[in-house]
């Protein structure tokens, strides 16, 4: 079969970019996956294509046109789905085709279940894609060579050849032996008396074994009724050396030689037919599926979804629209009643770095997290938690987020967040995507905000989009000065609301409040005076 992929148009070559483990971690891409599906197996497959982040916007738009047409018809789903168990079983006869210590019938056989399932999925993909208005090139030039392959006289002959094949084999349900035995009881030879149609049955069977043991007299048999009986295999003179079931494949194969050889010839001009390369698009429906199953789930609940609109790289544009966070629309899926607040964001020289300050437990972080959720997805070809969403795709997503404590032995938390930093900038390229949390809270408010002014001016010498997240206010001031330094791309301060003295988890455009929002630092430490005095009254 031609070669097909769902997740690259031919003639393409991927351009993607693996991404951290502690990327991974921080978007927490195995809990999306656990939500995606309950399968071990369809799980691996998806966290494995998930932390391959493509970037190509060709790429990407052939992807997310493949997965509109999934998502658009669940019968096409449920069609492919069918499938699925078809192919899995094509993966087990590639195994078995591998092994070359196989006698010819048994060879023989796994090449006709081969073509049997190859027949069977290209008549049900031949259904699938026929039947449905599909609009996506891939999935269009699937179904142009699949109409192709099932038109043509040859498949027409390959599915009456293997029929009947199938059928002349599949007579065979039971063999008849006769052992013959030396002077001691001891079998010397074993031949087929005759090839069956039916299987033997248990009780017929062991009736007539009782019925030769329990007679008073003639119990033996006089004579033979099966002259001429080919002798097949010589069991050696110790009785044991060489069991008879450890030999009946090869006897089975003797007796069979001839029929072997014609059907086998039958077969010969198919030999370029092979439907194991139909086993390589089970990963990728699978990930296209789940992913379209779940997005139902997420729009039944009322949740804004939407074919993201993939610009060209770049421009290093984006402009989202009712952003939201996706795990909080998995917890809205699960049953858990949340008031999602949607935001939008806007990427562009003008607002390429983001310092975004706000009060403790405000949603920053849950803000950062979904900008970081909606590119995976959009780059995925997926459909993303947001009304509209326009994007220049990133080549790499880079999070820097507070490191577990077990983690900062060695360096210290500050030594621990400065070598994360300097690994980023080391490989990090102006079309990056960078996603800063709270980072260098951990150490003194001056040695952060040191640091942290030069982390900036050098993410505009970069030109990377940024959402850099703090609680150090100081940062996002004077923004004139830091935007008169190198670079091509501005930084903006971005803040998340209070309203009528509540967190409203609404961001927008505006210089920062307060003085370091230390009240809060406080209350996150437990450091407040009433803090300390209720855990003085406990002790």
């Amino acid at each position: 079969m031609k070669e097909f992929s769902l997740l690259c148009p031919q003639g393409k070559t991927p351009s993607t970019m693996t991404l951290s483990k502690e990327t991974c971690n921080d978007l927490s891409i195995d809990y999306l996956c656990d939500k995606i599906t309950e399968s071990d197996f369809e799980q691996n497959i998806i966290k494995r294509m998930m932390t391959k982040l493509e970037s190509d916007p060709e790429i990407i738009r052939y992807r997310c046109d493949i997965f509109e047409d999934i998502l658009r018809f669940p019968d096409l789903r449920a069609m492919i789905k069918d499938l699925l168990e078809q192919l899995d079983y094509l993966k087990d006869l590639e195994r078995s085709a591998k092994d070359n210590t196989a006698e010819p019938i048994w060879q023989l056989i796994n090449r006709l279940q081969e073509l049997d399932v190859y027949v069977n999925c290209i008549t049900g993909i031949n259904n699938a894609l026929t039947n449905n208005d599909i609009r996506s090139k891939g999935l269009i030039e699937m179904r142009e060579y699949v109409n192709s392959v099932y038109n043509e006289s040859g498949f027409e002959f390959l599915n009456k050849d293997i029929r009947e094949l199938m059928n002349e084999i599949g007579q065979v349900r039971s063999i008849s032996l006769g052992v013959n035995l030396d002077s001691h009881m001891r079998p010397k030879e074993v031949g087929i008396v005759s090839l069956n149609d039916t299987n033997f049955t248990r009780p017929g069977v062991l009736s007539n074994f009782l019925g030769f043991v329990t007679k008073k007299s003639d119990y033996i048999h006089k004579g033979t009724s099966f002259e001429g009986m080919t002798k097949i295999h010589t069991v050696g003179k110790v009785a044991g050396e060489d069991p008879l079931m450890n030999t009946l494949s090869r006897v089975v194969t003797e007796m069979l030689s001839s029929t072997v050889k014609q059907l086998k010839s039958k077969l010969s001009k198919y030999v370029n037919i092979s439907g194991y390369s139909l086993t390589k698009l089970i990963p990728e429906f699978i990930f296209y599926i789940r992913w379209a199953e779940y997005t139902e789930k997420l729009i039944e609940k009322g949740l804004p979804m939407s074919k993201p609109v993939i610009l060209d790289a770049e421009s290093r544009d984006a402009d989202i629209k009712d952003l939201y966070n996706l795990k909080l629309g998995f917890h809205i899926v699960g049953g858990k009643k949340i008031d999602l607040i949607c935001n939008d964001l806007e990427f562009n020289k003008d607002h390429g770095i983001y310092i975004m300050t706000g009060p403790n437990r405000g949603g920053k972080t849950t803000f950062t997290q979904a900008v970081g959720l909606m590119f995976l997805l959009a780059q995925h070809g997926l459909y993303v938690p947001a009304s509209y969403a326009a994007i220049s795709p990133c080549d790499n997503i880079y999070t820097h987020f507070p490191a577990d404590e077990n983690q900062t032995v060695d360096l210290g938390r500050l030594g621990e967040e400065s070598k994360r930093l300097s690994e980023i900038f080391a490989v990090a390229s102006n079309r990056s995507l960078l996603l800063f949390n709270e980072s260098l809270a951990t150490t003194s408010f001056a040695e952060g905000l040191y640091i942290a002014k030069d982390v900036v001016k050098a993410l505009r010498f970069l030109g990377a989009r940024t959402i850099f997240n703090t609680h150090m206010h100081e940062l996002a001031m004077d923004l004139d000065t830091m935007n008169s330094l190198e670079g091509d791309i501005n930084v903006a301060s971005l803040i998340t609301g209070i309203h009528d003295g509540q967190r409203s988890y609404k961001v927008f455009l505006a210089p920062p409040e307060g003085v370091s929002y230390a009240r809060d630092i406080a209350e996150k430490y437990g450091v407040t005076f009433d803090q300390l005095r209720s855990s003085i009254k406990k002790q």
